[in-house]
């Protein structure tokens, strides 16, 4: 099918297609990244230019607050006057640092493998996590991240280098041709599939300061995953992207339609108007709840469309978000 014939038809070669991704198509992201380069010069989001859209708290030249030490802190950025008054170590939190951690979470559970215009979730999700990922080298940041399924994940440590990076990006087109293996899958050791225990990952490899991008459809978006959200954000930039389908958004025109899992068939009848309203408000129920936790922990939230642009639909939230 077509892309959105209001996006910019120059950039439609950047567009995924299909239910699995290629490494070339994770590669040319790298181009695409660069087309939002002049943001990073012509706009200063939150005070932070680029896509670090929210404060980043790291070493760097202005202050910006105090808080509790935590293990891995600079000793000497310990305000001791402060600890003294306080009766417990306090450091020191400046605001922007050129070289700081970007992590990227990608989901890659067989939820994502769904898709009914122009490419799968977990296509569009692997096409963001590339072009986060390709922006975060060519600003000199270290990156690393963590793919995951239903049955194991991949954790790659934050790296400053294109080595790193190219390593994240196998693992992401790793994992997203395995979701066409519809064959059992023996699960790590030790592992727990969902949003949580992904998180919970995280937290081992990111330090006060980093940027953490969470691609996933947030089927599994559950108490101890807004937990986990929590705890991140307090000393981290969180952006959250949630990857939707349009049909998943409302049913299709009136008809009777053919659907299938890859190994079963079945259809669904779209006739009843009552039934097509209620699904949207149900879609539109989820989402606004989604919305609601995490602007609760300040949170910022991108919403991408399966048939739509990934680097055009990031440009219209910069926009909006500026």
């Amino acid at each position: 099918m077509a892309v959105n014939s209001r996006l910019d038809p120059q950039h439609e070669r950047y567009q995924s297609r299909g239910a699995l991704i290629s490494l070339a198509q994770l590669l040319i992201q790298r181009q695409a990244a660069k087309t939002l380069a002049y943001l990073s010069q012509a706009r200063s989001i939150a005070g932070i230019s680029g896509l670090h859209l929210s404060k980043i708290r790291g070493r760097g030249i202005d202050f910006e607050e105090f808080r509790p030490y935590q293990a891995g802190d600079d000793i000497r950025l310990i305000d001791w006057r402060a600890t003294a008054r306080t009766g417990r170590a306090v450091t020191k939190v400046f605001r922007e640092e050129r070289e700081r951690p970007v992590i990227i979470a990608v989901d890659q559970c067989a939820s994502m493998y769904f898709g009914s215009q122009v490419a799968f979730k977990s296509v569009i999700a692997a096409q963001a996590a590339a072009l986060f990922c390709w922006l975060a080298v060519d600003n000199g940041d270290r990156v690393g991240g963590l793919v995951f399924s239903d049955t194991q994940s991949s954790l790659v440590r934050p790296k400053r280098s294109r080595r790193s990076a190219l390593h994240l990006l196998n693992q992401v087109f790793t994992f997203n041709n395995k979701l066409r293996d519809r064959a059992p899958q023996e699960p790590q050791e030790d592992f727990e599939p969902g949003l949580a225990h992904a998180l919970g990952q995280i937290r081992r490899i990111s330090k006060p300061g980093s940027t953490l991008y969470v691609i996933s459809d947030f089927a599994t978006l559950d108490g101890k995953a807004l937990q986990y959200l929590n705890q991140l954000s307090r000393h981290n930039n969180v952006i959250c992207c949630m990857v939707y389908d349009a049909l998943e958004e409302s049913l299709p025109i009136p008809g009777v339609y053919s659907i299938t899992d890859g190994s079963s068939k079945g259809s669904i009848n779209t006739h009843s108007g009552k039934a097509r309203a209620k699904y949207k408000a149900q879609f539109e129920e989820r989402v606004a709840g989604i919305e609601g936790e995490l602007e609760r922990l300040k949170i910022r939230l991108i919403k991408l469309r399966t048939n739509q642009l990934v680097v055009e639909q990031v440009r219209e939230w910069i926009a909006k978000n500026s």
